[in-house]
């Protein structure tokens, strides 16, 4: 039989600090738990069980998902429903729960992209993987060029307002659509929460577009993913790819991307980091919170000791 789960008394006294989302009620975990890799069908479960336990007894209360995060498509869901059933349900109302819409999910026109049909029908789909309610934070996950942008943001209000989704977050949208969204939701009474972008030393898109200025100067809270750039901001290939990296997989990185040049840039973060008392990925993480106009960053974890190196760039301080 499973042992009972209690989560730790102290968990909100182990260092974490929170940042209030934007102009919102909402405060945020400095660093929040991902699940779009370690959490899927083909991942241990007691691993990904284990790793939640951490997380919340460390006081990471946001854990962030999507509806395709696996794999398979759904079952990091899968995992989190589980999670809730076997552990977290007496702490739901602790925890912030987040999941989003906008890739490629299911076959036909009605699985992709950003319109009301497939936010809609999604987000009813997540909340039964997850065996919740309402999610907490639900949103666009990428722009749809298609799609008119009042359908997309329409389907967000609508959702909030029939208790689906407590608040809305945008992702990966551009500058421009971004700044009509704010304006749409904040006319229609349902504000902008949050928008999640990649932000890391290596790809600081958001602040060369504006993109982090402007949820800055409005309230909009930011929260950034791929903070360590899918490991490459580690020491993990500063000396070749190793064979059980995510690099010799071939799927989100290329071993081609490995040039010289980069290998010179992550030797030089490397020797600023030691002249720190720090490793690459604890500096970078911390350089992306002392960001204006960051709320929280959005770690992965392959395991309790791997998270618990991250924490650091909190409780280090």
């Amino acid at each position: 039989m499973k042992e009972q789960y209690f989560a730790d008394k102290s968990r909100y006294d182990n260092g974490m600090k929170y940042e209030r989302c934007g102009r919102s009620g909402v405060m945020l975990p400095q660093v929040s738990l991902g699940f779009w890799h370690n959490f899927g069908s083909v991942d241990p479960y007691e691993r990904s069980r284990e790793i939640t336990h951490y997380a919340f007894d460390h006081g990471i209360t946001h854990f962030d998902l999507a509806n395709n995060y696996g794999p398979v498509y759904g079952s990091a869901e899968e995992t989190m429903g589980r999670l809730m059933d076997e552990d977290f349900r007496p702490y739901r109302d602790e925890l912030f729960i987040s999941s989003k819409a906008g890739y490629d999910m299911w076959p036909g026109p009605y699985g992709d992209w950003g319109s009301r049909k497939y936010l809609m029908a999604s987000l009813d789909q997540s909340l039964k993987r997850m065996k919740i309610d309402y999610v907490d934070l639900f949103y666009s996950h990428r722009y749809d060029p298609e799609t008119p942008l009042d359908e997309t943001l329409q389907a967000l209000v609508d959702i909030v307002r029939q208790g689906k989704a407590l608040y809305v977050g945008i992702s990966n949208w551009p500058l421009e659509p971004l700044k009509y969204g704010y304006d749409y939701l904040k006319a229609h009474d349902v504000p902008l929460l949050i928008y999640q972008g990649r932000l890391n030393m290596l790809d600081r898109q958001p602040q060369e577009s504006g993109i982090l200025d402007f949820c800055a100067d409005n309230g909009v809270g930011f929260i950034a993913f791929s903070p360590l750039a899918q490991g490459l901001l580690t020491d993990r290939y500063l000396n070749g790819v190793p064979e059980d990296s995510r690099m010799s997989k071939g799927k989100f990185l290329k071993e081609s991307m490995l040039t010289p040049e980069l290998l010179q840039t992550l030797r030089g973060y490397r020797e600023t980091a030691e002249s720190r008392g720090e490793t690459i990925a604890e500096m970078a993480l911390r350089w992306i919170l002392e960001q204006r106009g960051v709320t929280s960053v959005l770690v992965g974890a392959s395991s309790t000791a791997q998270l618990e190196t991250n924490l650091r760039c909190v409780t280090a301080r």
